[in-house]
């Protein structure tokens, strides 16, 4: 019977994340063939990630990344059941390198079937199943691009967000940070009122004009009041109307304006945990 040995085993674990027993069983089970071992735990991975396909991946990490020129983002979600896997180190950085893969591509499905060092975004998350014992997948996928684009990871890997500026000019960079920031804490609906749905806005007025109606307020009056409401409802939830974190005295798009006066947002996307 086959015996491996040390530097053998050291090898696989090394390539694959294994842990040393299992590498140990897998050489054995190949007879020393590497790349037959190697299979033997992808596979191992296949029936670990069949057996918890109905746990709740809820944990994880949260990585956002841009391209080299600023103009392709994407932000996704690395999940698995618990905390402590997703503070383990490793864990971490194979988000992060997943996240650099997934700015070439516009959705999920793309990104899953992509190549990943010989093997299939999908096919990785399999054998990470079986390596780490914990269901792993991608949960949020969320792609954007523009003239320049910031990126913004809050501490802990739980929040991610990427802003859109109009143009590539002197600050677009701090300015596309702070924004991201901005998206992070505060969670907008919307980029501003002509993109919130018209479902949002029907639902927003009537739960006020019911509000107002049981305080007595007359029914000739309410609209007025209502549309003071809608304002107060857009500066609250809309990026670009509400106040800057870093100064509440000026909005978002003010904000954006004192770093160049052309500047605008044009469109942002967030990812948590939830």
């Amino acid at each position: 019977m086959y015996t491996p040995v040390a530097a053998d085993v050291a090898k696989l674990r090394n390539t694959t994340g294994a842990g040393m027993m299992d590498c140990k069983k897998a050489l054995t089970e190949a007879e020393g063939d590497f790349e037959k071992a190697i299979d033997i735990l992808r596979k191992k991975g296949q029936k670990v990630a069949a057996n918890r396909a109905d746990r709740d991946s809820s944990e994880g990490a949260v990585i956002a990344r841009v391209n080299q020129d600023n103009t392709l983002g994407a932000i996704i979600s690395l999940n698995c059941e618990t905390d402590f896997v997703a503070k383990n180190d490793a864990f971490v950085e194979l988000a992060y390198e997943l996240a650099e893969q997934a700015v070439a591509y516009s959705n999920k499905e793309e990104f899953l079937a992509s190549d990943f060092h010989g093997q299939s975004v999908a096919e990785k998350l399999i054998e990470q199943t079986g390596i780490i014992g914990e269901k792993i997948e991608i949960g949020a996928f969320e792609s954007i691009q523009g003239a320049f684009l910031g990126a913004y990871i809050h501490a802990g890997n739980k929040i991610a967000s990427i802003t859109s500026l109009s143009a590539k000019v002197d600050g677009a960079d701090e300015a596309a940070k702070s924004v991201s920031m901005q998206v992070a804490a505060m969670n907008p609906i919307a980029l501003d009122e002509t993109q919130v749905s018209q479902e949002t806005i029907d639902k927003e007025l009537e739960i006020e004009r019911e509000l107002l109606t049981k305080e007595g307020k007359p029914a000739n009056i309410i609209d007025n009041i209502l549309k003071g409401k809608m304002q107060r409802f857009y500066k609250d939830n809309t990026l670009v109307h509400q106040s800057f974190i870093k100064d509440a005295g000026i909005s978002v798009a003010d904000y954006v304006k004192s770093v160049n006066g052309d500047l605008k947002v044009t469109g942002f996307v967030r990812v948590a945990l939830s």
